[in-house]
């Protein structure tokens, strides 16, 4: 499918960061309804050590410089590869979204010959209810792999006290080698399947972005810890008056015993303090038992699905 004349094709380089916040959101209000993506969202995602906009990122604009689709690759370490796909539904969203995929693929493979392998690609944030991405994915090989329930938190309600196991303590993640070398096992072992997993040093660089506060935003990285054992760890962060809680991970031994609603709990209580009226958490819903009374604790007003794509190595 040729692309339309009047799209233009550039480097994410070339588009201003608020042009592609404003598409973001719109694309989540043509698909929900709703926008909750923030700026702070997007300066996390560009800001992410393996996300290159001038050689693995790429938007389409139309004639006026509005941005109707991004697509991205973010290196991720090992051997796999970090994509998003983002078009507006509408008549050229077909066009868009195959010209897109394709640069993607293009540039997959010539990473493929840089390394000596051929990656495996995910592509994350797919709404449910797209009209347009899934089928194209479905078409270039990518497989339905997971699909996470994203829960927007009313931050205003009463706050739930975070109750921790008999001889746990919560303290803020060093960045010495020994903390994020704990930290990372964590996040290795406790990923979903079809979800990103970073190498160390990846990992070690991202922790970063958790560790600094920036004029536009704070993060917060917290551990938890049993007799001096890292057992469990979440990364959120601020802005602008809303939260997310990006990673929360616990150690398949100590499952069961309350540790990761104490982290969830404990973040939300510092966005809270950070001003935030809101926070959005992704979960899991494959490994809760009951849902509908986690959502009453934490007070949340409402969810969406957003879903995984997955091509693996021929």
């Amino acid at each position: 499918m040729t692309l339309p004349e009047h799209l233009a094709v550039k480097s994410a380089a070339e588009v201003p960061l608020d042009s592609l916040l404003d598409f973001v959101r719109s694309y989540e209000e043509s698909i929900t309804g709703t926008a909750s993506y923030t700026r702070e969202d997007i300066l996390l995602e560009t800001g992410h050590p393996g996300y290159d906009p001038l050689h693995n990122s790429w938007c389409l604009t139309r004639p006026q410089g509005d941005v109707m689709a991004w697509g991205a690759l973010t290196v991720r370490g090992g051997a796999s590869l970090d994509g998003a796909l983002t078009v507006l539904p509408g008549d050229d969203g077909d066009s868009a979204a195959r010209e897109l995929l394709g640069r993607l693929l293009r540039r997959t493979d010539e990473l493929a010959r840089e390394h000596g392998a051929e990656p495996e690609i995910t592509i994350g944030g797919v709404l449910t209810g797209d009209p347009v991405v899934p089928r194209v994915l479905e078409e270039a090989g990518f497989r339905r792999q997971i699909s996470f329930t994203q829960a927007e938190i009313d931050l205003t309600s009463p706050p739930v006290a975070a109750v921790l196991p008999e001889g746990a303590r919560v303290r803020p993640i060093d960045t010495t080698p020994a903390d994020v070398r704990d930290v990372h096992r964590l996040h290795v072992q406790t990923r979903s399947k079809g979800t990103r997993t970073l190498d160390y040093e990846t990992f070690r660089t991202r922790l970063d972005q958790f560790n600094v506060a920036t004029e536009e935003g704070v993060g917060i990285a917290l551990l938890i810890e049993i007799a001096g054992r890292t057992v469990g760890h979440v990364l959120a962060y601020a802005g602008d008056g809303h939260g997310r809680i990006v990673d929360v991970g616990v150690s398949p031994a100590s499952r069961g015993l309350g540790i990761g609603l104490a982290l969830i709990t404990t973040a939300l209580a510092g966005l809270r303090e950070l001003g935030c009226h809101r926070a959005l958490l992704a979960l899991d819903s494959s490994r809760i038992q009951d849902l509908n009374a986690l959502y009453s604790l934490l007070s949340v007003n409402g969810s969406r699905a957003v879903t995984h794509y997955v091509r693996r190595p021929s």
